[in-house]
């Protein structure tokens, strides 16, 4: 095992223990595609923007008062 793998794997062991409570066992029982999917439903939605006409309207209004 290189050292770059072996520092990024227990990088990410350590964190599916502290995330998600997976033991070494569960994680090397996983496969890459279970652990996305995990992470990616446990990070918060993208924040929403606003339309060019909303920040119109609201810049608008902010003009006169």
């Amino acid at each position: 095992m290189s050292g770059r793998f072996g520092e990024g794997a227990a990088r990410l062991a350590g964190e599916a223990a502290l995330l998600i409570g997976w033991t070494p066992d569960t994680f090397w029982a996983a496969t890459p595609e279970e652990l996305a999917i995990i992470v990616t439903a446990a990070a918060p939605p993208p924040a929403g923007g606003i339309d060019r006409t909303t920040l119109t309207a609201m810049m608008e209004r902010e003009a006169h008062g």
